[in-house]
């Protein structure tokens, strides 16, 4: 079976180890080339050549993950499957009436275990029928050389279909959450505290309630597939002149999802803190979220503790100033410090570079933790993406660009395959998906509400949010 994934070990720092690559009568016409023993570019055909095992050899877990990962920009999985899998007929002569079984037995081993790296790393490929098709057809023909062929074939699939159901079921969940919460993104209909339960009455604790984002967070990372970081940045492949590929929808549902719900809790931070009707209420709640945050730092959760700052430094709730002036905020100035944008946020990153370090020598789950602030990730991979070619000048892959983009996204993959070690409460988590929000506009009415305009500006938009959403002149 293959190894979890893992960034550390299936990249050095400059690519993969090259000194068991296949050698091909490609390498000779230019097919791959090498600078420094590394991979750097080649034709497309020369790199689906050198992803096909034979009986001497077996490509290098980092060049199929990175190829895997970056081969869908130029061709759909399903015509790659189709390409690898003819190959293999042909160098192997599956179609040959007698069959060379000694060669075979040699062979098939490591066609399935390509095939079982593939459908563990990238299952959502094999939604497609074709997909299962391709790979059914490949182990038929070698399976009569060898009955445990059945055998393991079986097993593969049944953990892809256990996997896949596992994802289809997290996906509807995250859909029926999605439908609900439409309907509570309300503006401001009543007065603040009769619109929902606060979070105060629902957890106290500032560490329960860190740990709670942190098993939202962990779920929804599980269901994000690494492609759908590559698919999001699809374009034409300038070799195409028809259509891109994955034309029809980019595939990107989980990753979309993942960063609503981001969204969401900024504007839950920013309703809970605006709600309450008295200026101690406000404070108190200022400061349980500072706590929060304070312990997702501590845990590693960064994309929640950016949330909660986010949600904080909204317009709605910072221009509450007698509200900020009944709070400590020197622990607050502490975070927004670790995650201030200067220098490319820098402090940031510094300190995500500890947490996965961390995540390395870690004994336990609690220490494995690293969620990234989600937005800056696409943002580092969309420039990423943007600032080179997928092809070079001569029609060769920019295969040292895919190298870099795959260690970045191998790490994620490392990430979000931490099982999350917190008890879970479902009465928190129903709250977190579930409470109404308010709109922008009901944010701002919410904040005039209880802190009176200051200039003519803020009372002019306070009149007409009032007379918009309540009606009232």
């Amino acid at each position: 079976m293959p190894q979890t994934l893992s960034s550390t070990s299936m990249f050095t720092s400059c690519g993969f180890s090259p000194h068991h690559l296949h050698p091909s009568k490609e390498d000779d016409e230019g097919g791959l080339i090498f600078q420094d023993g590394n991979l750097t570019s080649a034709s497309l055909d020369a790199l689906i050549q050198h992803l096909i095992p034979t009986a001497e050899y077996y490509p290098e877990k980092a060049y199929i993950f990175t190829f895997l990962l970056s081969s869908r920009l130029f061709i759909e999985p399903h015509e790659l499957l189709s390409r690898v899998c003819h190959k293999c007929i042909e160098q192997q002569q599956l179609d040959d009436p007698v069959l060379d079984k000694a060669r075979i037995r040699k062979f098939g081993p490591k066609i399935l275990q390509l095939l079982t790296e593939w459908t563990e790393t990238f299952p959502y490929d094999f939604q497609e029928e074709r997909m299962v098709g391709c790979l059914k057809d490949i182990i038929h023909r070698i399976a009569p050389c060898d009955e445990a062929y059945w055998k393991k074939m079986n097993q593969l699939l049944q953990t892809l279909n256990q996997k896949l159901a596992t994802l289809n079921r997290g996906q509807e969940g995250i859909l029926k959450i999605n439908a609900t919460v439409s309907d509570k993104v309300v503006a401001f209909k009543s007065k603040p505290p009769s619109i929902q339960r606060e979070i105060l009455n629902v957890c106290s604790d500032p560490y329960t309630l860190a740990q709670q984002l942190t098993h939202v967070e962990l779920e929804r990372l599980s269901h994000i597939g690494p492609e759908e970081f590559v698919q999001a940045f699809v374009h034409k492949d300038p070799l195409e002149s028809t259509k891109p590929c994955f034309s029809e929808q980019k595939k990107t549902s989980n990753l979309e999802a993942y960063v609503k719900w981001f969204n969401r809790l900024c504007y839950l931070v920013a309703t809970e803190i605006c709600m309450p009707a008295k200026k101690k209420q406000r404070a108190q709640v200022i400061e349980f979220f500072i706590d929060v945050a304070r312990e997702c730092f501590n845990i590693g959760n960064f994309n929640s503790l950016m949330a909660i700052i986010s949600g904080m430094n909204m317009s709605p709730v910072s221009r509450l100033k007698k509200t900020w002036s009944k709070v400590k905020t020197a622990k607050f100035f502490i975070l927004e410090h670790q995650m201030d944008p200067t220098g490319n946020f820098y402090n940031y990153r510094t300190a995500l570079r500890g947490a996965a370090h961390r995540s390395l020598t870690a004994h336990s789950n609690r220490e494995k933790i690293v969620i990234p602030f989600f937005s800056l990730l696409i943002k580092d991979i969309y420039f990423l993406n943007e600032g080179c070619a997928n092809r070079l000048p001569n029609g060769h892959v920019n295969f040292e660009k895919f190298l870099e983009l795959a260690k970045q996204v191998g790490e994620f993959i490392t990430w979000k395959q931490v099982e999350c070690p917190f008890e879970q409460d479902d009465n928190i988590i129903h709250y977190l998906h579930t409470a109404p929000i308010f709109t922008e506009d009901g944010l701002y009415l919410a904040s005039y509400e209880s802190e009176s305009p200051e200039n003519q500006t803020e009372k002019e938009r306070w009149k007409a949010l009032r007379s918009t959403i309540l009606g009232k002149t």
